[in-house]
């Protein structure tokens, strides 16, 4: 017995676990082999646009898992509030990405529907899926309810600062954009700079506390600790794959919508939408099934805010010197509704500070409805 523990001991010792190794062990990391695969069907002629769509799709996947290692890796050295607003960022790479493309094209609709759909994907859909899993698995999670109230009041700002510009344009220049309109756009995009930029301030500076998390104890301390640098690296490299996969996507939309009978609409508000943040829902999910629900409620509302305040705002400054035309921050009603109904129910499911799995699939219901509202809405002009 005891040669026999000496000799599993020895070939332990003798055999670590490279980070290679690790690496290859995941079932998730094979996908990555979609990547290239993708790439070669991207330049082959005769790849139907739904194939090379859902090839990028799943390419997405597993680069998504390692932005939700990689933001993990950091939190763990800056805190949830940090880690959320680094995934955030990394996360809605692909899409300030995505929307630079379709400006240029001209594709301001897509633009449009794409800013709506990935706050509701990530608002319902992601958080939805979080609360359900993370419910399974804890009885009941807690977080910051401050923090949460927070998100929400901000959500609520950036419902506003899209339906006023909306409204607008219905009343005031329903044909075409005039002077006026332009202005107020420039006016309210610089505007939700400032704010977004004072709410970074407030989060990480003036008012930590308010967001700290209330987490009696720590998860994951049996993992591999990744270095700080490998970490970063890891985040640059992924966001890059994430944005270069996500323009393939972008690229074949249009045409697989055709193949499948599904509007521009939904392709842009759902489809788009769902896949181009797959980064940020996969680590708010992640982190839920950890019982880190702080990490997952920052990462999940801090993208919607980010969206809102930040990328929103830059495209509309950016499509003066990149697209054929200003983007105006008109939206149809159906998208303000939609909007305004996923903050009002994300703001009564989360301000107590709690989750469930019930309350995820009041998320999930919600999501679905106007899904199947925006499937079946008719294409209409104007």
């Amino acid at each position: 017995m005891s040669t026999a523990s000496a000799v599993s001991d020895l070939t332990e010792v003798g055999s670590p676990q490279t980070p290679l190794s690790n690496f290859l062990r995941k079932p998730m990391n094979w996908l990555l082999l979609f990547i290239p695969l993708t790439v070669a069907l991207e330049h082959l002629a005769h790849v139907s646009a739904p194939v090379l769509f859902f090839m990028a799709a799943v390419a997405i996947v597993p680069i998504a898992a390692q932005i939700v290692g990689a933001t993990e890796q950091l939190s763990h050295r800056t805190g949830d509030a940090v880690g959320g607003l680094l995934n955030a960022t990394f996360g809605n790479a692909p899409e300030l990405i995505i929307a630079f493309v379709a400006l240029k094209a001209g594709l301001l609709e897509m633009v449009r529907a794409s800013l709506i759909g990935a706050i509701l994907a990530n608002l319902l859909l992601a958080l939805g899926i979080a609360f359900l899993l993370g419910g399974f698995r804890y009885h009941e999670q807690r977080f910051n309810a401050t923090a949460a109230r927070a998100y929400s009041t901000m959500m609520f700002l950036a419902a506003v600062s899209m339906t006023v510009p909306s409204a607008f344009s219905r009343v005031f220049a329903p044909n075409e954009v005039i002077r006026q309109e332009q202005l107020l756009n420039i006016g309210i995009a610089v505007l939700l700079l400032i704010v977004y930029a004072l709410y970074i301030l407030f989060s990480l500076r003036t008012h930590t506390s308010s967001f700290a998390s209330v987490e009696s104890e720590s998860h994951g301390h049996h993992e591999e600790q990744w270095s700080v640098a490998r970490a970063v690296i890891t985040l640059l490299a992924s966001s890059a794959l994430a944005a270069w996969m996500s323009e393939i996507l972008v690229g074949a939309a249009e045409e697989t919508g055709k193949a499948l009978g599904m509007s521009q609409l939904f392709i842009g508000i759902v489809f788009v939408a769902i896949v181009g943040g797959a980064a940020e829902s996969g680590s708010a999910i992640a982190m839920a099934r950890k019982n880190k629900m702080d990490l997952s409620v920052g990462i999940a509302s801090g993208s919607c805010i980010q969206i809102a305040l930040f990328v929103a705002p830059i495209l509309v400054l950016a499509s003066y010197f990149v697209a054929p035309q200003p983007l105006e921050l008109a939206f149809g009603r159906a998208e303000i509704g939609s909007l305004f109904i996923a903050v009002i129910i994300g703001a009564l499911v989360s301000g107590d500070g709690q989750g469930n799995w019930y309350k995820g699939v009041q998320l999930i219901t919600v999501y679905t409805i106007i899904a199947m509202m925006f499937y079946l809405m008719p294409e209409l002009k104007g």
